[in-house]
């Protein structure tokens, strides 16, 4: 149990500030989610394969890092790393407008700093789900998460709606500028928590190799736990590869604004929002493992009406295309907002703390890995079968996902049954 016993209330400034931390950041990743596929699109006039390419970029660094963060995370002081990676991350995408200015914002550019970034998102977000069994104890975990899953949710539906518009009224690579500064306010937060010094034990360093091997033999031998990360590796795939055809197909074959653009991911938000309200007492009812794969199955059915979306003329989108599109992010919205506290607490509740920064990192590794590979194969997927034949594609990796969390110990989990088992 955590050194810091609270319940995650707001009336506990540490939890206010890791909660004001979280939706800052998530405000401004949620406009960059505009922001870049519309600077890659349209002002960088890139194909579908090079969408897939700076998608990918992003994940690179996970393959690269991702398990070594995750010991160094254990070893280090997490509060103090999580503030280094903010700012590292603040000063990735400055360089992205600072270059556009000076016109050397080519393709490859944008990738290397996007490859930046990532290398700083590797231990930032190690860090960050890390921290939080320090600030909160585990029984409070699900109630927590759900609520930083709110504050996500919320800055999901504020940030591409004004993403959008200051795209559409300033520029893309200024846009992007919103996004470093929130960065910089998620590291002032973060570092003026104060935690108990003994809220970390002190780093005992031993054998690189023995410290990874404990922290993958925990994510997938668990019997429980072991399950989960399968499914969610599938699921970035499919994740990935979805939302690389979904920036073309939507602002090319169904010509969508960059304000409806800003809009849909917007209403995904609102969606969210709904899910992660409903999430704790889902898991409390139901147990994370049933709620999680509830989550699971609604992905291949959003996914399929995207594929259904009937093209629009020029001059604007067929009325068919926007409701399926939109009703599609509405469904794919509330599931991950049902299932992701869910999913975070039931890996935070199961993993002993001295244990939880390597498989933090070891999932975040793999998931990002696979989400390249998934960015790579649906740009492809698109450019040679089509692009409604590659949603097609996703419905079924999607499907995949839902099967293994289904066919598994997974499906009927609790976590709060499954501590004495781990």
């Amino acid at each position: 149990m955590a050194v810091e016993l609270t319940t995650g209330s707001f009336r506990d400034p540490r939890f206010t500030r890791y909660f004001s931390a979280v939706a800052v950041s998530a405000f401004g990743t949620a406009l960059t989610a505009v922001a870049i596929p519309v600077l890659v699109i349209e002002v960088l006039d890139a194909s579908t394969f090079e969408v897939g390419l700076v998608n990918a970029a992003q994940f690179i660094p996970y393959a690269l890092l991702g398990l070594l963060a995750g010991v160094y995370v254990d070893r280090w002081q997490r509060q103090r790393v999580l503030v280094w990676a903010s700012l590292g991350r603040a000063l990735s995408l400055t360089l992205i407008p600072i270059c556009w200015a000076l016109g050397v914002l080519h393709l490859w550019v944008l990738i290397g700093l996007l490859l930046l970034f990532g290398v700083f998102s590797v231990f930032g977000f190690a860090a960050t789900q890390s921290l939080l069994p320090l600030i909160v104890e585990r029984r409070a975990l699900r109630v927590a998460n759900a609520r930083l899953d709110q504050a996500e949710a919320g800055a999901q539906t504020v940030g591409p709606g004004l993403g959008g518009f200051l795209v559409g009224t300033i520029g893309a690579p200024l846009a992007i500028v919103v996004d470093a500064v929130t960065y910089i306010l998620d590291a002032v937060l973060i570092a003026g928590i104060r935690l108990k010094p003994s809220s970390q034990p002190p780093p005992c360093p031993r054998s690189l190799r023995r410290e990874i091997s404990e922290g993958l033999r925990w994510t997938y031998r668990h019997r429980v736990l072991g399950p989960l990360p399968a499914s969610t590796h599938v699921w970035f795939i499919g994740n990935a590869a979805a939302l690389t055809v979904l920036a073309v197909f939507t602002l090319r074959t169904l010509g969508f604004t960059s304000f409806v653009f800003g809009l849909l991911f917007a209403v995904g938000g609102v969606a969210t929002l709904a899910g992660a309200s409903f999430a704790s007492r889902a898991g409390e009812r139901f147990g994370s493992g049933t709620t999680i794969t509830v989550g699971r199955a609604m992905y291949p059915i959003a996914w399929t009406l995207v594929a259904l979306a009937p093209e629009g003329s020029t001059a604007q989108p067929d009325t068919t295309a926007l409701a399926l599109v939109f009703s599609a992010f509405a469904f794919q919205g509330f599931a991950g907002g049902l299932e992701n506290a869910n999913e975070m607490s039931f890996r935070q509740v199961l993993t002993p703390d001295a244990l939880l920064g390597r498989v933090n990192g070891t999932m975040r590794s793999v998931n990002r890995t696979l989400g390249a590979v998934g960015a790579v194969l649906g740009g492809t997927a698109a450019t040679l079968l089509g692009e409604r034949t590659a949603l097609l594609l996703t419905v079924g990796v999607f499907t995949i996902a839902l099967i293994i969390a289904i066919t598994s110990p997974l499906r009927t989990a609790r976590d709060d049954e499954d501590m004495s088992h781990s």
